[in-house]
């Protein structure tokens, strides 16, 4: 997969691009990274990127033509459905896993970072093919959302984690949040493992992990479950559950 970075902080991703995952699936060629300078898509000494808002108002926008230069010129597909060309913003639509596995089947990622008041809203109705918001919460641009999607989506890439069965058993798959995980000692200042770990019995210990998956996401979650993907088992389970903890009414 390439990704396709436009900002105007180029230096902003030298050093999480040499480090940690994404640095491996580089170094494996899994994914590409291109970061490009906004502003080597102006026209004028100073390198201008933004300007006043019509109307007036307080900050600065984004300006149309180097944003839509800047995409114009990285953008390789003439095939849209493998391309997205994508604004982070706080104005977008949540990023979620569920919109991270359909951006894993792209061939090409656009990241376009936001910053100042916004961008030339020409940007959104004609440029870009969505919208994406880390957070309900403004951040000084885009930058740090785009290494989160990059890092999310890469880890759905085939060969990118260690075991494919790691991407199963953790939080938001189906909709749930993961269940509660130890490691050795089995005892730790008078704090023991639950003893279902310890028994070797693997029908209990699964059947543990999805009660436990389930309680975590009805007490921290309970959003979640209104489109989680739940099978009969964990409908029951969550039925017991909520009796258990007087929320069956709710």
């Amino acid at each position: 997969m390439l990704f396709d970075v436009i900002t105007i902080f180029p230096q902003f991703f030298h050093s999480p691009l040499l480090v940690g995952f994404l640095k491996r699936a580089l170094d494996k060629k899994i994914i590409k990274v291109r970061i490009t300078d906004l502003r080597d898509f102006t026209t004028d000494r100073h390198r201008t990127v933004d300007d006043r808002p019509f109307g007036g108002g307080r900050g600065m926008v984004l300006k149309p033509e180097p944003t839509f230069k800047a995409v114009e010129s990285v953008s390789q597909s003439g095939d849209e459905g493998l391309t997205a060309v994508i604004l982070l913003s706080p104005q977008g639509t949540p990023f979620t896993q569920q919109q991270a596995e359909r951006l894993s089947k792209k061939e090409q990622i656009i990241l376009i970072c936001g910053r100042y008041e916004g961008v030339d809203e020409r940007v959104r109705q004609h440029l870009i093919t969505e919208e994406l918001s880390i957070g309900d919460y403004v951040l000084a641009g885009g930058e740090l959302p785009a290494l989160i999607v990059m890092e999310v989506v890469t880890r759905l890439l085939p060969l990118a984690v260690g075991s494919p069965r790691s991407l199963i058993d953790e939080s938001f798959y189906q909709g749930i949040l993961d269940y509660p995980c130890y490691t050795r000692p089995a005892s730790f200042r008078e704090m023991r493992v639950p003893g279902v770990l310890l028994s070797g019995n693997h029908e209990e210990i699964r059947r543990w992990r999805k009660r436990k998956a389930l309680e975590n996401t009805l007490k921290k979650r309970p959003d979640l479950l209104a489109k989680a993907q739940l099978d009969a088992e964990a409908i029951e389970v969550l039925k017991s559950l909520k009796e258990e903890l007087n929320l069956s009414s709710k």
